[in-house]
């Protein structure tokens, strides 16, 4: 790894255990072992440092989270295998995000004090609930789902249950807590799909 590189990953660690107001320069030189001449040659200042670290963080996300969509078929199925890897493949990845969910923890660090940074952050919030979304109307198509089933309603359900594990996991720290909110959801959306199903 080169010291790009090694700033990008340590800053991604720091800003998620600290918050990113709370990382001084001198922390990441600490933790990067370079002077700020080194920092300086890869980064004009923090704040880009902050955007670079969230396109990365967010190519993470996208690798964990979505990982093996594409090889199902049925839509309701898509968005609980995106909630198992939410659940263990990104939540749990204590190697990059070692304070819990990245995102999470700087909207709500972030949103009074840096609001350009925040958009920034939300961007991807907005993503996943156009995603989310878009196949529980697949879902309602493919008649996997109920013409009753208000797709608003459920994504804004799915996606804060999302939010709020990850803001329980951040606190707790406990697998079981994390398991048990996101099981919820997951049960929720098998049961919404059987009620679906003509009788």
């Amino acid at each position: 790894m080169n010291l790009r590189e090694t700033i990008i990953f340590e800053s991604m660690k720091l800003f998620s255990l600290k918050g990113f107001m709370s990382t001084s320069i001198n922390d990441i030189l600490e933790a990067c072992k370079t002077s700020k001449g080194g920092f300086y040659n890869h980064f004009s200042s923090k704040e880009e440092l902050f955007l670079t670290v969230l396109a990365e963080a967010q190519l993470i996300w996208r690798d964990r989270v979505l990982y093996g969509l594409n090889d199902i078929n049925k839509p309701t199925d898509k968005i609980i295998k995106l909630l198992e890897n939410y659940r263990d493949r990104y939540l749990q990845d204590s190697d990059n995000f070692p304070g819990g969910c990245f995102f999470v923890a700087l909207s709500v660090e972030l949103d009074d004090i840096r609001p350009e940074l925040v958009q920034e952050v939300n961007k991807g919030f907005v993503g996943l609930k156009r995603m989310l979304k878009r196949l529980l109307e697949e879902g309602k198509e493919s008649g996997e789902l109920s013409q009753g089933v208000d797709t608003n309603r459920t994504t804004e359900l799915i996606f804060s249950g999302m939010i709020g594990s990850s803001v329980l996991f951040g606190v707790e720290k406990s697998t079981d807590t994390l398991d048990r909110s996101l099981n919820a959801l997951i049960d929720y959306l098998t049961e919404l799909r059987k009620q679906s199903v003509p009788g």
